[in-house]
């Protein structure tokens, strides 16, 4: 296929702009938390049912999971999308300072952009599709509705329930102030709570016939922050205390949600087990019990140096999202609200990238240099355990001005606006070119192949307790 055959490819994305961005804006009205997102799933596969895929809603033990496919054999091309919002986040589209807070203090948003990232890899499905239809490529496309990657739940179960058997390649997206093939490895997490059972008692009248869990929870905490002195560096340990009571009252009940990080899996396991013993001993010095609620584990992401070259020569060929003066002007107004950010960011890409930025709004580039080539990235991503069971990679588009926070009442705003949506389809056709060139050069499925076998150095295991399924009910609903 000539590069005017690929390019042409690209007319699957612009005759369903109209319709792809208003599923979009379907979902960002939707804005359903992790694991709840029944609408938001359903409308999605629903369209994919319209435009011929064959369609299974609920996946394994995710019952908003997708998994649509079309064509037969191999390659087969897999593309990753999601759909959940983030809670307390202002659902309006605007840049003014006195929208910071939301008028519903519950009401979840679009914060880190999901309802674009779904529908973008819907589009690129549709693309590679419209190529199998048309008979300029062979093999399969599918596209995987991973819900709730906020509470790094979703891709962990689907992997441990076989979801992604017999795939080839995975490739995914996310919005960012950069547009850019993203090299950074991410962190594995626990997520995990501790829960403490006491004995209540009057605090004032006999506290001696009350056992504390409060205490209990405290001195846990203490011990655990004790222990950070003999972790690794690159050890992370977050916690927040859970406890309703009131003072005159020694609490029956209390309980502590860890987040365990580090860039290997193995030093999560082993900070977990100690973290245990911490609350073993805080129960013994407490008299009081407890038990362990598993939420959800994680695995960094293994890079792919094969499919990081064929989607990154992808994006150079396609280019960076299409604003319009609107989006630039929006934008500029929107970045009086995080100045600081603002000129950080800009600083990075012209010492870390190359690019000046200096009177830029908007990242209108895409970069040569990989962003956070191999670095370990501070946060997490279910997207890693895909990564240890298939070659898979990830870029990043621009979706929210230079300097913009994530998961903030800016990125809401720039989720649901003409920025947010111009990313989307940027990376439809980013995704769906790259698809296009493996299934015309089924080598470079194999090279990607040889390249995850060298970079796993031990077979994957499931961070999850055998057993777990997703706690649909523990999620709170708008």
């Amino acid at each position: 296929m000539t590069r005017n055959d690929e390019m042409a490819c690209f007319v699957s994305v612009d005759s369903r702009e109209e319709k792809l961005t208003a599923l979009s804006k379907e979902i960002w009205e939707y804005a359903e938390p992790g694991l709840k997102e029944k609408k938001s799933s359903a409308a999605i596969a629903k369209f994919l049912e319209e435009e011929g895929f064959r369609v299974q809603l609920g996946v394994g033990t995710v019952p908003t999971a997708i998994c649509a496919e079309y064509g037969e054999g191999h390659p087969v091309i897999a593309y990753l999308g999601e759909y959940d919002s983030l809670p307390r986040l202002n659902q309006t589209v605007s840049c003014h300072k006195e929208l910071k807070y939301p008028d519903e203090p519950e009401r979840s948003g679009h914060g880190c952009g999901h309802n674009n990232l779904g529908v973008g890899a819907v589009g690129a499905a549709i693309m590679l599709k419209d190529a199998i239809v048309a008979g300029k490529v062979k093999g399969t496309v599918r596209f995987y509705g991973c819900p709730a990657e906020e509470l790094l739940v979703g891709k962990v179960f689907m992997v441990r329930d076989g979801a992604f058997n017999g795939v080839d390649c995975a490739l995914t997206w996310h919005s960012h102030a950069y547009c850019g093939a993203w090299g950074a490895c991410y962190t594995c997490m626990n997520s995990v709570k501790f829960h403490f059972h006491g004995k209540a008692a009057h605090a004032a009248g006999h506290p001696f016939d009350g056992r504390s869990a409060l205490d209990a929870v405290e001195l846990m905490n203490v011990s655990a922050n004790y222990m950070r002195e003999h972790v690794k560096p690159d050890v992370r340990l977050h916690y927040a205390t859970i406890c309703s009571c009131a003072p005159n009252v020694v609490p029956d009940e209390c309980s502590v949600w860890y987040y365990i990080r580090a860039p290997k899996r193995k030093d999560v396991d082993e900070v977990y087990s100690w973290l245990v013993d911490c609350a073993k001993g805080a129960a013994l010095m407490t008299q009081t019990k407890f038990d362990i609620e598993f939420l959800t584990g994680c695995s960094e992401v293994m890079p792919n140096d094969v499919l990081e070259k064929v989607m990154l020569q992808a994006y150079k060929d396609t280019g960076a999202p299409k604003f319009t003066p609107e989006d630039y002007e929006f934008a500029k107004k929107m970045a009086e609200t995080y100045p600081e950010v603002l000129a950080r960011d800009r600083r990075i890409m012209k010492e870390e990238y190359g690019v000046n930025g200096d009177d830029k709004f908007l990242c209108d580039v895409v970069f040569d240099k990989v962003i956070e080539d191999r670095l370990v990235a501070p946060g997490s991503t279910d997207v890693g355990d895909v990564s240890h069971v298939v070659p898979t990679y990830q870029i990043y588009v621009a979706g929210q001005g230079i300097g913009c926070p994530g998961h903030s009442w800016q990125m809401t705003a720039y989720s649901g606006s003409h920025v947010g949506f111009a990313s989307m389809l940027c990376a439809a056709k980013v995704l769906g070119l790259s698809g296009l060139r493996l299934l015309e050069n089924p080598e470079l499925v194999k090279e990607a192949w040889d390249n995850f076998h060298k970079n796993q150095t031990e077979p994957y295991v499931s961070p999850l307790p055998e057993g777990l399924v997703p706690d649909v009910e523990q999620v709170k609903g708008n």
